[in-house]
């Protein structure tokens, strides 16, 4: 973990820029890569209110946030990766995507680079074989939001090696997070356990057993969740929760793990929840509605 002293993240969405400030706040120099140069301009000004809000609450200093943010450089050339001890992927929850992005960045790293996927579902050993490193290649699963959620899910796939597992390990315990470790099936662990019962949340719905106020509701009360289901994953992204489930049902080969129709129906309509202003939730307006 000594030797990683510069960390770059390539995807500059929610993820990618949560994980990106979190590396920066822990006194890492970051490159935040993305094609999209839009998206680094939208990625710099949401760190930016990321860490103004930090302020706000106290939980850290002006002088803190300005240097966090000092440490992030918004780079469009992903030959810049060349630069990075270590290399975190936050492209979107699809494989083929995942893997194009290793295709153009392995030609880029140093010899002795360790590179990572945040997926959050897809085989690190699938992943790994695709690039020139499978030994130095990791899944590093952050939570979101990545500044606020304490726990990193680490995976190894079945050709990592010990040294890079050690040092991704330190690194994730030096931001101040608490380490899990997954073994290598869909979707790890929390994935594993939240999102079925999101699927289910969604059934509960289609099959008109609650509306969606009076499901978020109960499970906010009845089991003491900070986020209703629904309200959950529209804050995830339908779009993430369908590709894990999917992942979930074409890996393990279990009906129970069949995305509700309704929830494909949301994704067929572009309706992904807060990111794109409708979802189980109508975010247009002052407040948000439920839409069904």
């Amino acid at each position: 973990m000594s030797d990683i002293k510069t960390v770059g993240v390539i995807g500059a969405g929610q993820m990618g820029s949560g994980i990106a400030q979190t590396c920066a706040s822990g006194g890492y120099q970051v490159i935040l890569h993305d094609v999209d140069v839009g998206q680094l301009e939208q990625a710099k000004a949401a760190i930016a209110q990321s860490l103004a809000r930090r302020v706000e609450k106290g939980l850290a200093t002006q002088a803190d946030a300005d240097a966090a943010l000092g440490r992030i450089r918004f780079e469009g050339d992903l030959a810049m990766m060349k630069e990075a001890q270590l290399v975190i992927e936050a492209a979107t929850e699809h494989e083929p995507t995942k893997k194009a992005v290793f295709a153009a960045v392995t030609p880029h790293l140093a010899e002795g680079a360790i590179l990572a996927s945040n997926t959050s579902s897809i085989s690190i050993t699938r992943l790994a074989s695709a690039t020139d490193r499978p030994a130095r290649f990791i899944g590093l699963h952050f939570m979101k939001p990545a500044p606020v959620m304490r726990l990193v899910e680490i995976i190894r796939g079945i050709a990592t090696d010990q040294a890079t597992y050690d040092a991704a390990a330190a690194f994730a315990e030096s931001l101040g997070k608490t380490v899990t470790d997954a073994e290598d099936f869909p979707a790890f662990i929390v994935n594993r356990i939240l999102v079925p019962m999101i699927n289910e949340a969604i059934y509960t719905l289609y099959e008109g057993v609650g509306t969606v106020q009076s499901i978020d509701t109960a499970l906010k009360l009845g089991a003491n969740h900070p986020m209703g289901p629904l309200e959950l994953a529209d804050f995830m992204g339908l779009d993430t929760v369908l590709a894990i489930m999917n992942v979930l049902y074409d890996g393990l080969a279990d009906s129970k793990y069949r995305p509700c129709p309704l929830l494909v129906k949301y994704v067929e309509a572009g309706w992904l929840g807060r990111k794109t202003g409708r979802g189980f939730y109508d975010y247009r307006g002052e407040t948000p509605v439920p839409t069904r």
